[in-house]
């Protein structure tokens, strides 16, 4: 799967090296090279990982990891610590910092990948291309298809990723601003009300096998996608 990947490295070889390398899986890359720039970009638009080199200039990594944790913003943001340090007492201080994994260079461009993978299967469940089936509602990313009960169902594109969103994030109820920020990014300013009007297509579009009725109004709260009917 690919993602939005924000490399935070002050040294430039290796930034440019992890850039590239990342670039070419097919991943959406931005860079910083210290902590305040790191902070930047994330106030701009929230990456879906962040790539944290323990030693910045003007900060360590797991301060910028404590930081970004505190906040309700970038609190399930992954990150994944990048370090020379090997020792069993750094990594378990880089994990109680907020790290979600630990790579200790030198690395391979594959073992990165193979970690910001699984970071984001457990984190972020709706950049997986993989199949996912509920109540016979069943949603293919790679190949953009939904079916009901075996029967195709046609919705639009936005339609299409609030349902993905939705299906990988069951029974917990999401606010309008919530659900705008994972479906549309936290960079796009829309209006909250635009939720609802998705929310009717959606329904409209899943209500000819039936499955409208997963999407639930949680009055005062906002929606949730039932697993179970």
């Amino acid at each position: 799967m690919s993602a939005s990947i924000l490399v935070v490295e002050d040294e430039p070889s290796i930034q440019e090296l992890i850039a590239v390398g990342l670039t070419r899986s097919g991943h959406e890359v931005r860079r910083a090279a210290s902590a305040e720039e790191a902070y930047g970009a994330v106030a701009t638009a929230l990456p879906d990982v962040i790539l944290l080199d323990w030693m910045l200039p003007d900060a360590s990594g797991p301060s910028l990891a404590r930081k970004l944790r505190a906040e309700a913003r970038t609190r399930e943001v992954p990150i994944i610590m990048l370090t020379a340090r090997a020792g069993d007492e750094d990594k378990v201080a880089g994990l109680e910092a907020g790290a979600d994994d630990y790579v200790t260079k030198p690395f391979s461009p594959r073992e990165l990948e193979a970690r910001i993978q699984a970071v984001l299967r457990r984190r972020a469940p709706q950049l997986s291309q993989e199949e996912v089936h509920i109540e016979g509602l069943v949603i293919n990313p790679a190949t953009r298809v939904v079916a009901g009960n075996g029967r195709a169902l046609k919705m639009g594109p936005t339609e299409f990723e609030l349902l993905h969103f939705f299906m990988t994030h069951t029974d917990r109820v999401y606010s309008r601003t919530q659900i705008l920020d994972h479906v549309w990014g936290d960079h796009v300013f829309i209006e909250d009300r635009t939720v609802d009007v998705h929310i009717r297509r959606l329904r409209d579009a899943l209500s000819p096998s039936g499955h409208d009725d997963l999407v639930e109004t949680v009055r005062g709260a906002g929606y949730r996608f039932l697993s179970k009917r």
